[in-house]
């Protein structure tokens, strides 16, 4: 029990108006209009703490400003022991970073590769040794200025932020804390940038792909440049749902519910020649390993024929595929409506995200409303 000097009763009473006495964390202001005003200004676990607990006009006293510290202690020492069993000590960044991956590759996380290179490249060495419950939108704020001045696009930044979002998500629902330390704001990125091959690197890329060990990354390539179908859409058709005639691939659990899936007459052809040669499979890429029958990653040798290929691994990724074949049926003039039903996507408008890829099918646009008017014979205004 803490012993007052200062803080007693008549002390406060005989206190001048504006003047103010603090002692053990506790300030007492006497107010110009008289009233008294309590707050707490004290160190926990290494944050300095400075709260108005309330006035004397209130019924505030001083034993509910030393209650109000004791409860900051308190939530502090749960924070610390909120950890994995015999952790009596904040989790560093880079320990539950490493802590992150081992379980993230045991759950079978998604863009693991990915989240690695920006935590071992960006993430760490910023925040380095800092208690993942001491982050704050401070550290984080700092952490964009760092990045933005060494020329890291914004895409990149958020990318980096999105991971680091997950960890914290992740810490949260494996008990190491027990709520968000910080909040994390994306930063604006221009509207409908999308990486997308020409055509001369999608016949390069198929090109490679055809002579790579792994065959299922050109089933996987084609497939995907010629529907523009999302990758666990692809790893996941059936056999029984691709319809010849009236060349459709059935998708059960698209993204944005079942549809059924347009396909070229090329990719018509590729597909009945692969069930010729193994008419038992239930899945196109089948893998008896696997829990759900068939291939849930590509990545190694996606990754592999892209680098052999001459493009960069980190820049052409598998949805690249997609966004690919949406771009090309733009330039191509098709409708976006009909594009949108290609796609499978929700809305027009994600669709137009993709209308600002190389505008020549725009000019081209403009030529044709050029050549009609000058196909006719040159008319007086008001003839």
């Amino acid at each position: 029990m803490k012993r007052f000097v200062k803080l007693t009763r008549p002390n406060l009473k005989k206190l001048p108006l504006g003047s103010k006495v603090c002692e053990h964390g506790i300030e007492f202001h006497r107010l110009p209009n008289g009233d008294g005003r309590y707050q707490i200004n004290v160190m926990v676990d290494g944050q300095r703490l400075h709260r108005v607990v309330g006035n004397e006009s209130d019924g505030v006293t001083r034993t509910q400003a030393e209650a109000l510290i004791e409860q900051y202690r308190t939530e502090a020492r749960h924070g610390r022991l909120n950890l994995p069993k015999r952790r009596k000590h904040h989790l560093g960044f880079t320990e539950a970073s490493a802590k992150y991956e081992e379980r993230l590759k045991l759950e079978g996380g998604k863009d693991l590769r990915s989240k690695k290179h920006r935590l071992r490249d960006h993430l760490k060495p910023f925040f380095g040794q800092k208690p993942l419950s001491k982050i704050t939108t401070f550290d984080i704020n700092r952490y964009k200025k760092l990045r933005q001045d060494s020329g890291a696009a914004n895409g990149t930044i958020n990318r980096e932020l999105l991971t680091l979002s997950h960890i914290f998500s992740k810490a949260i629902e494996w008990g190491w804390i027990d709520h968000r330390p910080c909040v994390i704001k994306q930063l604006k990125e221009p509207k409908g940038r999308f990486v997308y091959l020409t055509v001369e690197q999608v016949n390069r890329l198929l090109a490679e792909a055809q002579k790579d060990e792994c065959f299922d990354v050109y089933k996987f390539m084609l497939i995907a440049l010629e529907t523009g179908m999302r990758r666990s859409e692809v790893l996941a058709i059936e056999i029984q749902h691709i319809d010849f005639e009236r060349q459709t691939i059935y998708i059960p659990k698209a993204k944005a519910g079942s549809r059924e899936q347009p396909i070229t007459k090329n990719l018509c052809r590729f597909l009945k020649s692969l069930i010729q040669q193994a008419p038992d499979e239930r899945f196109l890429f089948p893998s008896p390993l696997s829990v759900t029958g068939h291939r849930v990653t590509i990545e190694k040798p996606f990754r592999r024929v892209v680098k052999a290929a001459g493009l960069d691994p980190m820049e052409v990724n598998r949805h690249t595929l997609r966004h690919t074949a949406i771009s090309h049926l733009v330039q191509a003039g098709v409708d976006l409506p009909t594009i949108k039903r290609i796609s499978g996507h929700s809305s027009i408008q994600m669709v137009e995200r993709y209308s600002h890829q190389n505008g020549e099918h725009i000019q081209a646009a403009m030529d044709k409303l050029e050549a009609r008017y000058q196909s006719q014979p040159n008319q007086q205004a008001g003839a």
